[in-house]
C-alpha cells in the first residue's frame, strides 16, 4: 500500500513540476473552403513551453471549423414509382421439395405470399403487406395436405426357387495302409 502511495505521489509530483504535461496545442491552419482542391498543407504544431506552464495555467485554442458544402451526386436512374412482380413454384417429388413465392410491387407497397411444406406435412402459407403507413404486416395459415392417397402396389409374383443340388463326387477309397517295420518294437 505504502508503495502505491509513493507511485502516486511522484506522478503528482512530476505532473505538477512540469516533466508530464498536456498534449501539445495544435495551431488551426487555413480554414477548409480556402485550401485547393487536393492540396493538403501540414499543420502546425506549437512547442510547448515549460517554463509558462508552471507560472500560469494553459490555455488551448479552439478549433477552426468552416462549414463547406459538400457536392450531391446526382441518381439521374431514379424511379419514382418502382413497379415489379415475380413468381416461382417448386415441387419436387423426388426429393419431397414444395414451395412456392410470389411478389408484386407498385411504388412504396409491395404484396406478396409465399407457401411451404413443413416438417409435419402441413402446409404453411404467408401472405404479407409491406407500405410506408402500416408497415410489414404478416398473416400466416397452416392447412394440413390432402388426404394421402394410399398406393398399394399388387403384390410381385415369385418363380418357386429352382433346387439345384449337384450329385456328391465320389471319392476313391483310400489305399491300404501298411504300418512302417520297425525292428525295435520286434526285438523288444
Amino acid at each position: 500500500m505504502a508503495a502505491k502511495l509513493f507511485v502516486l505521489a511522484a506522478l503528482v509530483a512530476a505532473a505538477h513540476a512540469g516533466l508530464i504535461g498536456a498534449p501539445a496545442v495544435v495551431a488551426p491552419g487555413a480554414p477548409l473552403a480556402a485550401r485547393a482542391y487536393g492540396a493538403y498543407a501540414a499543420p502546425a504544431y506549437a512547442a510547448p513551453a515549460y517554463a509558462a506552464r508552471v507560472a500560469a495555467p494553459l490555455a488551448y485554442a479552439a478549433p477552426a471549423i468552416a462549414k463547406v458544402a459538400a457536392p450531391v451526386a446526382v441518381d439521374t436512374d431514379y424511379d419514382p414509382n418502382p413497379q415489379y412482380s415475380y413468381a416461382y413454384d417448386i415441387q419436387d417429388a423426388l426429393t419431397g421439395d414444395s414451395k412456392s413465392q410470389q411478389e408484386s410491387r407498385s411504388g412504396d407497397v409491395v404484396q406478396g405470399a409465399y407457401s411451404l411444406v413443413e416438417p409435419d406435412g402441413t402446409v404453411r402459407t404467408v401472405e404479407y403487406t409491406a407500405d410506408p403507413v402500416n408497415g410489414f404486416n404478416a398473416v400466416v395459415h397452416k392447412t394440413p395436405l390432402a388426404a394421402p392417397v394410399a398406393k398399394v402396389a399388387a403384390p410381385l409374383a415369385y418363380a418357386a426357387p429352382v433346387a439345384k443340388v449337384a450329385a456328391p463326387l465320389a471319392y476313391a477309397a483310400p489305399a491300404a495302409y501298411a504300418a512302417p517295420f520297425h525292428t525295435k518294437a520286434i526285438l523288444g
